[in-house]
């Protein structure tokens, strides 16, 4: 066993633990990285992501950021709680201190933090636009970096290579060293059978569980087996940060029971074969029968909770089965991320052996669906109002009848593109205790930690990584 001495250690090498070790080396800090991937695959889902922020500017969060998060940043809990929540951190009674809801002042954080870090990593080299995104309808913008995570990964981590970061690749962080009062004073880790003591304040930024089946049959539950991670990089993501941080004392944060969910094609194995295709025609279970509102709004605002029906059809799968018309759609191509051809067929026979539905079943959902799409202008990009009538469940935007042939389906399952489950953080990315009191030195960021309950808010999660880990590192510097 060998040990290394440095000011901080960052367990984590995708936005968030990058973004904490270059923050804390610009000050002057003697950084180490670990990372579980070897260097050709560092950076986690980082590196596979478009890295979407939920930005209306270079320098301001959309509109809406604080209002969703807020509404969607815990369970089932007091209201006079929820208000002793908003009281200032030390005036709040000591039962409130470490609830595990979203704290407004984590919130405020992080819509203010936004625009300097943008700021901060453009004069990394990085440069931002407001791109086409895959969502053809979309209630808020969409800022991306160009070049995706991965242009995120490799600027911050040529920062912080050239301030002399070492990185430890092959690297897996598995407990926390505390000191006689529970202070953490370093990082234990395994490196090719070798244990390493890693001494230093420590940051964790090494992902959610998505990787991790045992984890994810324990909170999200045994249906978790029709689940994959939204990327390969997802893999990594075994929860060891979480695990060690609750097994310090942290107080836990998040819905663990819940993930964000994404549609993807079970056929390919690309990063991210999303399908958001499917507001234009039906979704049908493997029963052959439709089972939800399939454009109950913009794509980008419902696309989440309607991934979540089809994760809980038998098998964890469906079926969005389109006609002809949907080719005519502008760019419909950008909703379509799979790397897979549509499944073909004339009829509505021949499509059900083809997708292994009962035929009969669907050969009638296809026409009570006709039979109730009314008559209107469609308007494909944007909510045009074209609704059912007398069809449960009602399809209320977009509903044309699927009548030229060939009939065009994608098999869709949800996939985990993160945990919502973490530890619990103040504003200065500190973990806080079950009481409500910082551990002394730790510090978490990124998918470690927990702020989303039941519904995820869309383009928030690298700009949470980003910020929290920025915020990370250059607290404990300042601690220093």
């Amino acid at each position: 066993m060998s040990e290394e001495s440095f000011d901080v250690v960052v367990a984590g090498c995708g936005v968030a633990g990058l973004s904490a070790a270059a923050s804390a080396a610009e000050k002057g800090g003697r950084v180490a990285l670990l990372e579980r991937a070897p260097v050709r695959e560092r950076g986690g889902q980082s590196r596979y992501t478009e890295a979407y922020l939920r930005m209306k500017s270079l320098s301001e969060v959309s509109d809406d950021v604080i209002a969703h998060l807020a509404q969607n940043g815990s369970g089932a809990i007091d209201p006079d709680l929820v208000m002793e929540a908003d009281r200032p951190r030390e005036t709040r009674a000591p039962y409130a201190r470490a609830l595990s809801l979203a704290d407004p002042e984590v919130i405020e954080a992080l819509a203010e933090g936004a625009g300097p870090t943008v700021a901060w990593l453009t004069g990394l080299g990085v440069k931002f636009d407001f791109l086409p995104t895959q969502f053809l309808t979309r209630s808020q913008p969409r800022l991306l970096p160009i070049g995706g995570g991965l242009a995120l990964v490799e600027a911050m981590a040529a920062r912080a290579e050239k301030l002399g970061v070492r990185f430890f690749y092959e690297t897996t962080a598995q407990r926390l060293l505390l000191d006689e009062d529970g202070g953490v004073v370093g990082l234990a880790a395994r490196r090719g059978g070798r244990r390493i003591l890693f001494k230093g304040k420590a940051v964790l930024a090494c992902g959610g569980f998505e990787g991790n089946a045992e984890m994810q049959t324990r909170y999200i539950g045994p249906r978790s087996v029709y689940l994959r991670p939204i990327c390969k990089g997802g893999h990594f993501n075994k929860g060891e940060g979480i695990e060690m941080a609750l097994e310090a004392g942290a107080a836990p944060c998040g819905d663990f029971g819940s993930y964000h969910a994404e549609p993807i094609d079970p056929r390919s194995g690309v990063s991210e074969p999303s399908v958001f295709i499917f507001p234009y025609g039906i979704l049908v279970n493997k029963d052959g029968e439709r089972f939800t509102d399939e454009a109950p709004g913009t794509v980008d605002a419902v696309y989440e909770g309607i991934t979540r029906q089809i994760f809980a059809q038998k098998e964890g799968v469906a079926y969005a089965v389109l006609d002809q018309k949907h080719l005519a759609i502008p760019n419909y191509r950008l909703a379509i991320r799979t790397d897979q051809p549509p499944i073909l067929a004339d009829t509505a026979f021949e499509l059900a052996s083809r997708l292994g539905v009962p035929g009969e079943a669907l050969a009638a959902t296809i026409a009570r669906f006709n039979g109730a799409c009314g008559k209107g202008a469609f308007r494909p990009l944007e909510l045009d109002g074209l609704a059912t009538r007398g069809l449960a469940p009602q399809k209320s935007n977009w509903a044309v009848p699927l009548d030229e042939p060939p009939f065009h389906a994608y098999p869709i399952i949800s996939s985990n593109v993160l945990t919502f489950g973490g530890v619990k953080i103040d504003a200065r990315a500190r973990v806080l205790d079950r009481d409500g009191v910082p551990i002394p030195n730790l510090y978490a960021a990124g998918e470690v930690v927990g702020l989303y309950w039941g519904t995820y808010t869309g383009a928030s999660s690298v700009l949470k990584g980003l910020v929290f880990g920025r915020k990370a590192g250059l607290d404990a510097m300042r601690a220093a």
